[in-house]
């Protein structure tokens, strides 16, 4: 590798770090940094805090000022082309007077896909893509998915004993993850532009589905989601205290009248609700990247539907015995294998981090 291919890739680094700072805030716009360089001198970073907020090169520009003016600029992706809540930001670089931009990708949303980058080019600044590209599509994982698949990025969030059960047979609320790992989910949570659960989950557990987490002195609370065929949850259930929650029932479920949160119908399938119709929902409603949170029916039927890309999974060093809950309820020949991704000891706890393996 040559130098400037070594800087390159050091300034890149640099602006996805940038860009990491915004994991927990910018949705449902991507996590994106820059940095402004000339002659080997940083001038100016940035990073996009949220959405309707300066975008990263707009901040880095403003931060290097005047010495903006022949240098390279490293951002993580291609600037966007179109007006928005803000400006185009390549028309930014452009009165900027920048001599190159160096970009981790293209931008995958049809409104700019190559546009920035030709905007750029027809004005004389040499142009480079994909330097660092795997590591800012990993950053924006679901936003690429949304564009790509036409579907968010879905993790399905698991905790369970050594012997794979989920709850004591007595069928009481417990903790099986430690104080640690929970803190932990917190960080899922927070990333993830929505938060899904199920009708029993609710009614078993009362989970209030939410972030506690602080950035600042703001915080950015994820859609929560339920899935209720029949309206069975209580209004009164820690799921709605708060305004904001969507709940999608079936075509035949009786009309709710009271309670804060908003319900849309869907088509049922086995079992309960169309999955696929579900996601098909959230993906009109700009969620980049889901976090399932459920009981063993329904987080069997998600994996059962192949709408599980990632699952985060919790170990508990106990055990719970033949006649608790199991983790799943699935059943079949044709169930996933698993690539393990990451293994982490989080507490007393583990976890583990899996693929499904691609047939």
């Amino acid at each position: 590798m040559n130098q400037d291919a070594t800087q390159d890739q050091a300034h890149m680094a640099r602006a996805l770090a940038l860009a990491a700072r915004g994991l927990y805030t910018t949705d449902p716009n991507p996590r994106v940094g820059c940095v402004v360089v000339r002659e080997g001198a940083v001038l100016g970073e940035g990073w996009h805090v949220r959405a309707g907020e300066a975008h990263a090169e707009v901040l880095a520009l403003r931060a290097a000022g005047p010495g903006a003016r022949g240098a390279t600029v490293y951002v993580t992706l291609e600037p966007c082309s179109h007006t928005g809540r803000t400006a185009p930001c390549a028309d930014a670089l452009i009165d900027a007077g920048v001599a190159r931009v160096v970009c981790g990708s293209s931008d995958p949303n049809p409104k700019v896909a190559g546009a920035g980058i030709a905007l750029l080019r027809a004005a004389g600044i040499s142009v480079s893509v994909g330097v660092l590209e795997p590591a800012t599509r990993d950053l924006n994982v679901g936003f690429f998915s949304r564009f790509e698949r036409g579907r968010p990025f879905v993790r399905l969030k698991l905790a369970m004993s050594l012997d794979a059960r989920t709850a004591p047979a007595s069928g009481a609320p417990v903790w099986i993850s430690g104080e640690a790992a929970r803190a932990d989910v917190q960080e899922w949570r927070a990333r993830s532009g929505a938060i899904l659960t199920g009708a029993g989950t609710v009614r078993s557990d009362d989970p209030r589905l939410d972030v506690r987490l602080a950035y600042g002195s703001w915080v950015r609370q994820p859609l929560r989601v339920l899935l209720d065929p029949m309206l069975s949850c209580a209004t009164g259930a820690k799921l709605f205290a708060a305004e904001g929650a969507l709940v999608f029932a079936a075509p035949d479920a009786p009309a709710r009248t009271d309670g804060s949160a908003r319900v849309e119908r869907l088509p049922r399938a086995a079992g309960g609700l169309d999955l696929h119709a579900v996601i098909a929902r959230l993906t009109e409603l700009e969620v980049n990247e889901l976090l399932v949170e459920c009981g063993p029916r329904l987080a069997g039927a998600f994996i059962l539907s192949g709408l599980v890309d990632e699952f985060v999974l919790y170990i508990a060093p106990t055990l719970l015995g033949a006649d608790a809950a199991p983790l799943l309820h699935v059943s079949g020949l044709k169930l996933p294998a698993f690539d393990i991704k990451d293994v982490q000891r989080i507490g007393p706890d583990l976890r583990l981090i899996l693929l499904p393996k691609k047939s």
